[in-house]
């Protein structure tokens, strides 16, 4: 069933749950914080997710996910929440994808994701390009360009942007960790929305991306911790300044 983080007069946001383990959380807390609706779709749980953008909806919030981006076998909601996506993109519908959401946002409008020769699990950093330091909405977060601490569970990336992308964030591990396409849909590798408590909670399951990383998952576990407040920090401006797009399309008289 859908569930709201909050209800009220602000603009409605779509979040489209792919995993059971991976709702909203801080994101949504922060985009709840700027008077916006966040309706959760449980696709993960057999809601259906639309194939185009419901009337009165001002946002897309696109969730992570164990699955790849195209795994419709697995997955047989993604052939629509891909439709959804490309239609929300062509209208200027605010889009905010986060890891699998990213993922899927890149190849709902023409790009292409592959399994990494590398995994990326804890907090990494990241880098703004010299679009990204111009752009609205990174250019918010709040870390140094060439340093921004980033919260990371991913084994797929995002090989090939679309032709219309802009690349905006990124290392030297995995190139794409951010892209905007058009003036509102926005894709993040990274997962800001998820605080120490749920990753540890991802540590202690069976999981393929852990498995390949090699990593110490324990000491993955502490560093997360330790550095929860630096991400929020980071990466709650950049939810708020998301938020102030949608709240733009809602009041430009949005259908």
């Amino acid at each position: 069933m859908t569930t709201d983080i909050r209800s009220g007069a602000g603009p409605l946001v779509l979040a489209i749950q792919n995993d059971p383990t991976d709702p909203p959380l801080m994101v949504g807390q922060w985009l709840a914080e700027a008077g916006i609706t966040v309706r959760v779709i449980e696709a993960c749980l057999g809601e259906q997710v639309p194939a185009v953008v419901p009337s009165g909806v001002h946002g897309l919030l696109p969730l992570g996910g164990v699955m790849g981006a195209t795994d419709d076998q697995v997955a047989p909601w993604l052939v629509a929440e891909r439709a959804l996506l490309a239609d929300a993109t062509m209208r200027g519908v605010p889009v905010l994808g986060l890891c699998l959401g990213a993922q899927l946002l890149a190849a709902a409008t023409g790009g292409r994701v592959e399994l990494g020769p590398e995994t990326e699990i804890g907090v990494v950093s990241v880098s703004r390009t010299a679009d990204g330091l111009a752009d609205f909405v990174m250019g918010a977060i709040g870390a140094p360009g060439d340093d921004i601490p980033a919260g990371q569970w991913h084994q797929d990336h995002i090989v090939e942007l679309p032709d219309a992308a802009v690349l905006l964030l990124t290392n030297t591990v995995c190139r794409v960790q951010g892209f905007r396409i058009g003036e509102n849909a926005y894709g993040l590798q990274l997962h800001p929305e998820v605080d120490a408590d749920t990753f540890g909670s991802w540590a202690r399951m069976v999981d393929e991306t852990l498995d390949r990383s090699g990593c110490d998952i324990d000491e993955a576990c502490a560093q997360f911790r330790a550095a929860e407040p630096d991400l929020i920090r980071a990466w709650r401006p950049m939810a708020r300044a998301w938020a102030d797009l949608v709240w733009q399309y809602a009041t430009a008289g949005a259908p």
